[in-house]
């Protein structure tokens, strides 16, 4: 069988790696993950525990890869998103608001 290409990335605000790979067809977003040399730039990461996604949309693990497709590690959220807007309506600060083109 002819092998497929994907991409596997993990970014940092200071330092971003996309791993080109070579997998085999059927291969899943996982193995993928688990195969990219990602212990060598980020030794602090924990690949088998992290959550997935494939061009910003979370897959599962087993979510089987084609050609071209990049797997972005996800890292943990530092802060909880509902207690962030909790301390803020506590301290009176205004909702960030989104501009939306037209």
């Amino acid at each position: 069988m002819t092998p497929v290409l994907v991409e596997v990335a993990y970014a940092l605000a200071e330092k971003q790696r996309i791993y080109l790979l070579e997998v085999e067809p059927g291969t899943t977003a996982r193995e993928a993950a688990m195969r990219a040399p990602i212990q060598g730039d980020f030794p602090h990461v924990d690949v088998a525990g992290s959550d997935l996604g494939v061009f910003g949309k979370a897959v599962r693990d087993d979510h089987i890869l084609r050609e071209g497709d990049r797997v972005e590690i996800y890292r943990a959220l530092i802060a909880d998103p509902k207690q962030v807007r909790k301390q803020r309506a506590a301290a009176g600060k205004p909702k960030k608001r989104v501009k939306r083109s037209r």
